[in-house]
């Protein structure tokens, strides 16, 4: 328990907490403290629980902290059997059952982050039954069960991303590669450029050179392309394959359910009909005194029926009652079914008088000899790629406008320039001849040429580093491409996050009401439990005791079974039967053991006679063996010491001499 407390303490010393706690201070801590500190760690994991737990009603504290735990799959240390132990200790602030609530969560602060982040998405909304019958409800559900299912992939796919991304250390390895590689790479341009430079139209093959890396990579561009393309079919076909297989799926029910209910439905009361019509053509034409008696038989019925509704009624059997409301409830959906039905097959029969007069309207104008209608997506399609078409052309248009305008003003400053070119070579060429250096212009536009070649090898260095570069964009382009596959699903997480902020409130109201109804009811379950416990417990004490009168009973009358057998054997004049009773073999028993006993009494009489002396002779046993134990220490001392003299021993006397 120690431990813990340190390990508490430590972690909520540190960031982001700052608590400046030590043992004794954390432990003197009051309820409501330790409860502020509670919601404070619970805030650092899910920033919805930063409140003042003063403001707050004990239950509505207790029953947010129980929903965040539970759904933070924190498991009591009692388990199951002390949930109710453990919600009143969470209410009262019990430090039992406060510090390992802080030091389970304390442990694993990230893991628990990411999974309050993740559970405000994934814990899917408790919706009851009976509400997803309805169509739009049900529809929306499913889409956002979908939804869900695209947020588990799209996140699993981000964690992919950050889990292979690459650390700065490769990066910086990387870099310090590519530049001892550019250092040699130029290097070797330089050894190759004094190679080339005597080879003749180097130039030449240079440009064909690069152009054949350019169609190399136009090359590798257009394959991949045609790969994509490839893709984008095998997709399209089979997604074209799934609409052709839900479009059957949905014909096959709808006809199956025309089949095997409706139409069968609709003959049968089509032949009932005529049944009815047959019979009432068959008989006779009644008069007024039979339809008298007809009403009159109705009305009997009427009161009937009227009657036994009553008796049911004053019954009010409550699993009648439920019974009749799921009766309600599918009648009225057998009644939208079958709506439903009626509605699909009146627009199937209006779409198919409007596809057959569509025919009939284009088979008379290619009889006319005009062109093949276009039918209304087609139509679609045309006008929009017409209207891309002519925004490009207005685009392109305007384009040429204003090249055309800046090659005249460019042909006319060309112009201009070259009048000024040839007055300025003119002048340079008389200042030349009157300085005596004719022909340095020449020679500047000599150099002028070798420093453009000297630019075009430097060029030539530079591609490789455009190489490096076309990588470095081909990976941006690679991640501009996720972030445009991701943009949508951002989009529909927003979408779903304001509609779970729309039903988030009806959703408390309703989670609340249910909480307060299950807490009742888990409180009568409580004494009820309490009772049957009770209960249980009088009956085993009246069971074990009604067993043990039943033994003793039986005990006392086997007693007393045996006590009238031995009477009637004492009874009898028979020796031999008298023999085997009781009483005799006790009788004999008493005198063997009264025998015994003046043995033993004879025995103790000896040995309390006997007993001063044995006692003497042992006490002189015990002295002659202090004796001889001190004579062995004696000689084995005289043993370890240097000798003397010598000991002379005679009968009776001992002698040392020295």
């Amino acid at each position: 328990m120690s431990e813990q407390l340190k390990f508490i303490v430590e972690q909520l010393n540190r960031e982001p907490f700052k608590k400046s706690f030590n043992l004794i201070t954390f432990d003197s801590l009051e309820p409501i403290q330790l409860l502020q500190t509670l919601n404070d760690v619970l805030a650092e994991i899910d920033p919805k629980q930063a409140i003042d737990i003063r403001e707050e009603m004990p239950e509505q504290m207790a029953k947010r902290m129980f929903t965040l735990l539970g759904m933070l799959k924190y498991k009591p240390s009692g388990g199951m059997a002390e949930v109710s132990s453990f919600r009143q200790g969470l209410v009262i602030g019990s430090k039992p059952v406060v510090h390992p609530i802080l030091h389970w969560l304390l442990q694993r602060i990230p893991e628990l982050k990411k999974r309050a982040y993740l559970a405000r998405f994934l814990v899917k909304l408790e919706i009851p039954a009976e509400f997803l019958q309805d169509d739009i409800i049900a529809e929306t559900y499913h889409q956002y069960e979908e939804l869900v299912e695209g947020f588990k992939n799209i996140h699993k796919e981000c964690e992919q991303l950050k889990s292979s991304g690459f650390s700065t250390a490769e990066i910086r390895r990387d870099i310090v590669a590519m530049e001892e590689e550019k250092d040699q790479l130029i290097k070797r341009v330089e050894r190759l450029k004094k190679r080339v430079e005597a080879v003749s139209n180097h130039q030449r093959m240079l440009e064909l050179a690069r152009q054949l890396r350019v169609e190399k990579e136009r090359e590798e561009s257009l394959a991949h392309q045609k790969q994509e393309q490839k893709n984008q079919l095998f997709q399209a076909e089979q997604r074209l394959q799934r609409c052709l297989m839900k479009r059957l799926e949905e014909d096959i029910k709808f006809n199956s359910y025309m089949v095997s209910e409706k139409l069968p439905r609709e003959l049968e009361n089509m032949r009932k009909v005529v049944q009815y019509l047959q019979k009432v053509a068959s008989e006779p034409a009644m008069g007024q005194a039979e339809l008298r008696e007809l009403e009159d038989k109705i009305k009997e019925t009427n009161t009937v029926i009227n009657h036994l509704i009553e008796k049911r009624m004053m019954r009010n059997d409550p699993m009648d009652d439920k019974l009749s409301l799921f009766r309600q409830q599918a009648a009225i959906i057998v009644r939208k079914k079958e709506t439903k039905v009626e509605e699909l097959q009146e627009a199937r029969e209006e779409l198919a008088a409007v596809e057959r007069e569509l025919n009939m309207k284009s088979s008379q104008a290619r009889e006319q000899g005009g062109a093949e209608l276009i039918r209304g997506d087609e139509f679609k399609r045309y006008v929009a790629k017409m209207r891309g078409k002519s925004s490009t052309y207005k685009k392109k248009r305007q384009e040429i406008a204003e090249l055309k305008a800046e090659y005249g003003v460019l042909q006319r400053t060309e112009e201009i320039l070259r009048e000024r070119h040839t007055v300025g070579q003119q002048q340079l060429q008389s200042l030349e001849a009157q300085r005596g250096i004719s022909g340095y212009s020449d020679t500047q536009e000599e150099l002028e040429r070798v420093s453009a070649i000297k630019s075009e090898l430097d060029e030539m260095k530079g591609r490789t580093l455009d190489d490096m570069s076309e990588m470095v964009k081909k990976l941006n382009s690679v991640i501009a491409q996720k972030k445009t596959a991701l943009s949508p699903l951002i989009k529909d997480l927003r979408a779903l996050r304001q509609e779970h902020t729309e039903l988030a409130p009806e959703y408390e109201q309703k989670k609340a009401q249910y909480d307060t109804c299950s807490a009742g009811l888990e409180s009568n379950r409580s004494k009820l439990e309490q009772e049957v416990r009770m209960l249980r417990e009088e009956t085993a004490q009246e069971e074990s005791r009604y067993h043990h009168i039943n033994c003793m009973r039986e005990i006392v009358e086997s007693q007393m079974q045996r006590a009238a057998d031995q009477s009637k054997i004492n009874q009898s004049m028979d020796l031999q039967v008298r023999r085997t009773a009781l009483r005799e073999k006790y009788i004999a028993n008493m005198g063997e053991q009264e025998s015994l006993g003046k043995v033993l009494r004879q025995q103790v009489k000896q040995v309390r006679e006997n007993q001063e002396p044995n006692m003497r002779q042992m006490k002189m046993w015990k002295d002659l063996e202090t004796l001889l134990e001190c004579k062995k220490q004696c000689y084995l001392k005289a043993q370890s010491q240097a000798p003397i003299g010598h000991v002379i021993q005679d009968v009776g006397k001992d002698m040392l001499v020295l």
